[in-house]
């Protein structure tokens, strides 16, 4: 393990947020163009270490190696790019507009700055792109982070946390932290600022309970059962590998990932026959890796169970594989809507697929779900998926695609519902990475302000005035300059 990445015990957490304050106090004070002049560093060092981590990803969680490189390295050199660009940018001034009769002589700007320590706390199904989505804008707006990172990914852990230190990072600006989820409790209830926390819906409640009793904000992404809805009118050789591919990528271990699919009757045996013939052709290890943790495999096992025991139909797959962990992907048909895999995360390589009689019953029963990320439309029709796209209760909707937006640095990644409340990527998520700080420069006039005490005739008079002009516009100008003439004459 990485000499970053210590296995700590509760006592010792308090203590490492106050060295990560330390840290951040002067790295706060530094320029927003320095911080991404030391980012360009770490960038580089991530890409040398390269082939280190994609192997410690695909060792440690079963995921095959190509989807090692495509969903947990590559993305992540696009958003140190987007990164290093816009948060110098976004951490401007910005002057803002004062009226001037009301607030003569008055300047005001608008600075966002860090909150300060943000805790972290990830889980295991991404290891690399979910924590670098906030430790990288984190640290280029000045704050400091205490990353507790999954357990089940030690290693992956710390060749990330390596890259920082290897990059020139100042030390004690990214704390990480090893340990079960005691640790991750006592992060939560240390001194910081924000927790980010990314996981299972019923922890995400402890976590809220735990920083609001410190009123520390929370931003919070806990998972989906996201849908995908194919209509008539769909491109099926496309909506098929598509659906398939949102469904079973990193073995189903995705919050994004496909676990509804609402399918109309006019398209819906071609369509069911076709996803079921190409999740055949899907090769286990080097198309769909294995479960990454024994809980998880025997969640999804007990999922399948519960569908077929409620009459549902395996048109392919539903068993273990050969292979330690391996769940074979699997389609289901005819399940009841209170199954398991319908309102639960399954979050493994199975889908459910519904025959619905229109568009609009799709959307509804989409809508039914306790949680609301992502959600894929799949049809020629642009602008009538664009409508639906505006009714559905998710985040993130994508049209004939799914998922993969979580990869675009620039777009925001969010949800509602179960899901939780939380933004990672775009400027959104710089929003909550700082604080806006008000800035009001008042030039030295007058002795005192027109609401300024003593009241009298003359500052009611000015009060009348001011809703004359408001009600009226610009013809009752003059008498407001007036009133606020005799009202500065009895201020001096």
């Amino acid at each position: 393990m990485s000499k970053r990445v210590v296995q700590i015990g509760v006592q010792e957490v308090a203590a490492r947020v106050r060295e990560a304050r330390e840290a951040e106090r002067e790295w706060a004070r530094r320029a927003a163009s320095e911080r991404a002049g030391v980012m360009r560093g770490v960038r580089a060092a991530f890409l040398d270490a390269a082939e280190a981590i994609v192997d410690a990803t695909a060792r440690e969680t079963g995921k095959p190696r190509a989807e090692a490189w495509l969903g947990d390295f590559i993305p992540n050199v696009d958003l140190f790019g987007y990164w290093i660009k816009e948060a110098p940018r976004l951490q401007r001034p910005e002057r803002v507009w004062l009226n001037p009769i009301n607030f003569p002589r008055k300047r005001a700007t608008i600075e966002l700055v860090p909150r300060g320590v943000v805790a972290l706390i990830t889980p295991w199904n991404y290891p690399v792109s979910i924590p670098l989505r906030t430790i990288v804008p984190a640290l280029l707006a000045g704050n400091a982070v205490v990353w507790k990172p999954s357990e089940v990914a030690p290693e992956v852990a710390g060749l990330v946390a390596d890259t920082f230190e290897k990059g020139g990072l100042p030390r004690g600006l990214l704390t990480t932290v090893m340990g079960e989820g005691d640790v991750g409790d006592a992060v939560v209830r240390a001194e910081v600022d924000h927790v980010v926390f990314t996981g299972g819906l019923a922890t995400g409640r402890l976590v809220v309970r735990a920083a609001a009793e410190r009123m520390t904000s929370c931003s919070l992404e806990l998972g989906g059962k996201d849908a995908a809805i194919v209509l008539d009118d769909a491109n099926l050789d496309r909506a098929i590998p598509g659906v398939a591919w949102g469904a079973f990528t990193n073995a189903g271990q995705n919050c994004a990932g496909i676990e509804r699919v609402f399918v109309t009757r006019e398209v819906s045996k071609k369509f069911i026959d076709g996803l079921v013939a190409y999740t055949a052709t899907l090769k286990s290890g080097s198309d769909v890796g294995a479960l990454t943790t024994d809980r998880q495999f025997e969640i999804v096992k007990a999922h399948v169970a519960d569908a077929v025991e409620r009459g549902g139909k395996v048109r392919v797959g539903g068993k273990p594989g050969r292979g330690k962990r391996e769940f074979e992907p699997t389609v289901l048909t005819d399940v009841a809507r209170d199954a398991k895999v319908f309102t639960d995360e399954t979050f493994g390589p199975v889908v459910p697929v519904e025959v619905v009689e229109t568009a609009d019953e799709a959307v509804r029963r989409a809508n039914e779900a306790g949680y609301g990320l992502t959600a894929s439309l799949w049809t020629a029709d642009e602008a009538g998926a664009v409508k639906r796209a505006r009714v559905l209760e998710c985040g993130v909707v994508s049209v004939n695609n799914h998922a993969f937006t979580g990869a675009v640095p620039s777009l925001p990644w969010t949800g509602v519902k179960g899901s939780g409340h939380g933004i990672t990527n775009s400027k959104y998520a710089f929003f909550e990475l700082t604080r806006p700080k008000t800035l009001l420069v008042d030039r030295l006039g007058a002795a005192r302000e027109p609401w300024w005490f003593p009241y009298g005739s003359r500052a009611e008079a000015l009060g009348k005035a001011m809703v004359e002009v408001m009600r009226h516009g610009p013809s009752r100008v003059p008498g407001l300059l007036g009133a606020f003439a005799s009202r500065w004459k009895e201020t001096e």
